[in-house]
């Protein structure tokens, strides 16, 4: 959980105020109380769309997810990778998105444009990136985004691993 390293840093920068009460009780909270306090803010962030369980879920439940913190000084070919919309301040109709990837180790990053956020070109936006990097991707890693935790590239990613091209 980000908290504990997010808390101090916005304090020290005069981004936030807490009393110690409050500060404790912010240190102390659970993931699950965090979604559960903030679940009528999604629903209408989302104008009263539910996420529907499924395969989503159990993905999310399977993948590991990394931050900045979990790494350990790792060799290059290991990638953070997330995607950008260029639609300005509307979700709405079609934009360009840039899948873009950032070696851990480097900092060499390859920026990718997706006509859409489907899972088949985000796999062929990783395996043009792989030709672009001067080292063999080890792993990628990326947040719980549906352009990524779906049905195509979780799979792609272990089908990647299982050949030892990549320990995506």
């Amino acid at each position: 959980m980000m908290i504990p390293t997010l808390l101090p840093a916005l304090e020290q920068h005069g981004r936030l105020q807490l009393g110690q009460a409050d500060r404790d009780c912010v240190l102390s909270i659970s993931p699950a109380t965090i979604d559960r306090l903030v679940v009528d803010v999604k629903i209408a962030a989302s104008r009263g769309r539910r996420r529907r369980a499924g395969f989503y879920s159990a993905i999310r439940r399977e993948v590991l997810i990394r931050t900045f913190n979990d790494w350990n000084s790792p060799v290059p070919g290991f990638c953070e990778v997330d995607m950008v919309a260029h639609g300005g301040t509307s979700v709405a109709g079609s934009f360009i998105q840039t899948l873009t990837m950032v070696d851990v180790a480097t900092g060499w990053t390859e920026c990718l444009p997706l006509l859409t956020r489907e899972g088949s070109l985000v796999v062929e936006a990783i395996n043009r990136a792989q030709s672009l990097f001067p080292w063999l991707l080890r792993g990628v890693d990326f947040d719980n985004d549906s352009a990524f935790m779906n049905d195509v590239v979780v799979p792609w990613c272990r089908e990647a691993r299982s050949h030892s091209l990549a320990r995506l």
